[in-house]
């Protein structure tokens, strides 16, 4: 399997490359490090650089912390974030992650993500690790699981790195999947996302000026408000493309007229300072054929991404890449690795699950449950865990059996009355 225009010749050996110096990149580089193995990143990116995926959950916290980053990340002041409000034409549901039925973190943090993902990579340059800044991948050739990879730099000197497996954690780059045609459509209808940092001298004090929340615009179409610690917000609008796109005018008057349509928030984001120019990502869900083949593992954007909503993405990000450097160190160590049912099926167990979620939030059917007065606290522990991204917890029915699960509980609370 090659891909490229030169027969490599090889200037560096490492033991795993990792592409890609985001959140699942530098966990899988810190990991692998840990094991004594030779480890390079290679990123496109000069960082810091500005990325969506401000909004983290409670699991994200056992990858981090098993990569060594939790002590530095706490010294950050990032605003803790420990639930997630919901609300919709005046009706307001509150999840509280110390009251979730899985046994996990009780809390997480939102942050932007530019610092955040920097904090990360000077963590893996102070350990000695080597990431190449400003570097793509131009070709890759596969001789069974070892690899060849060439790069460039800015500069446009190319040169060769050969490695015992690489990861791809580049992200919406998906450099192997862009490389050997391993995408294909994802299963979410195309959605349009837009979105803004503003600046919040006057926040209201307390938890109504910390806390995230998700405002139901219309079903298909919902806005988020995610303070950060810095007294600066990040506000989006996610959904319907046709919806947000009946807006006109400049990408800021767009925003500004959209907010002032939205009751809860337009008097507290009015005139608001924007940061940068709102931007707009149309069609942002993406699938892959496969998500590992020989000598190599796709984690992250570069895999699957579902949706915004719940804040999914992150949490799927840091997953895959702890668990793909676990099973990548062991088969450069010459164990043997079952990437099938350890890496593939359970990755995409938590991504069908949370894959539910997301399809019953946009066909109204979860908003039917986050709504209802009727809703048992049983039922909202159970689903406040599948939030918090305890998506492979098979004792909770709400993981287990989730689509029969939430679309029965929806038919049932809305049946409740009707004969």
């Amino acid at each position: 399997m090659i891909k490229g225009n030169k027969t490599p010749k090889v200037t560096e050996q490492v033991d795993i490359l990792i592409i890609g110096a985001g959140p699942s990149g530098a966990v899988a580089a810190a990991i692998a490090a840990k094991q004594g193995l030779k480890v390079k990143v290679v990123e496109r990116e000069i960082f810091p650089r500005f990325v969506i995926g401000e909004s983290l959950i409670p699991i994200v916290m056992e990858p981090l912390e098993e990569a060594g980053f939790l002590d530095v990340l706490m010294e950050q002041g990032y605003q803790k974030k420990f639930g997630a409000r919901f609300i919709k034409q005046g009706k307001v549901c509150e999840f509280d992650f110390a009251e979730q039925f899985t046994p996990g973190w009780t809390w997480t943090w939102q942050l932007p993500r530019a610092h955040f993902d920097k904090c990360l990579t000077d963590q893996l340059i102070d350990r000695g690790i080597d990431i190449a800044f400003g570097t793509s991948v131009t070709g890759i050739e596969f001789t069974g699981t070892d690899s060849v990879t060439t790069i460039v730099d800015r500069a446009g000197n190319e040169s060769q790195i050969a490695a015992k497996y690489i990861i791809d954690a580049s992200g919406y780059g998906r450099v192997i999947p862009r490389l050997f045609n391993l995408d294909k459509p994802s299963v979410q209808p195309p959605r349009t996302g837009m979105f803004v940092h503003v600046q919040e001298d006057n926040r209201p004090e307390g938890r109504e000026g910390e806390q995230i929340t998700f405002v139901v615009v219309r079903q298909d179409v919902w806005m988020w408000v995610i303070p950060f610690s810095d007294s600066t917000t990040s506000v989006g609008f996610v959904g319907n493309t046709e919806f947000i796109n009946r807006y006109e005018g400049s990408p800021e008057e767009r925003m500004r007229l959209m907010i002032a349509d939205e009751d809860y928030y337009a008097d507290r984001l009015k005139d608001v300072p924007f940061l940068f120019e709102p931007k707009t990502i149309n069609g942002y869900s993406s699938s892959v054929k496969k998500l590992y083949g020989d000598g190599f593992a796709l984690t992250g954007n570069s895999a699957e991404f579902l949706d915004p909503v719940f804040s999914s993405g992150v949490a799927f990000a840091l997953e895959g890449g702890r668990l793909a450097a676990k099973l990548a160190c062991k088969q450069v160590q010459g164990e043997h690795v079952d990437w099938q049912t350890d890496f593939h099926d359970y990755m995409y167990q938590g991504v069908e699950t949370f894959r539910t979620y997301v399809m019953a939030w946009y066909d109204g059917a979860l908003q039917d449950i986050f709504f209802s007065d009727l809703t048992n606290d049983k039922f909202k522990e159970q689903i406040c865990s599948v939030l918090a991204g305890y998506v492979w917890d098979q004792t909770n029915p709400f993981v287990k059996k989730h689509e029969k699960a939430v679309y029965k509980l929806a038919q049932v609370l809305n049946g409740v009355g009707t004969d």
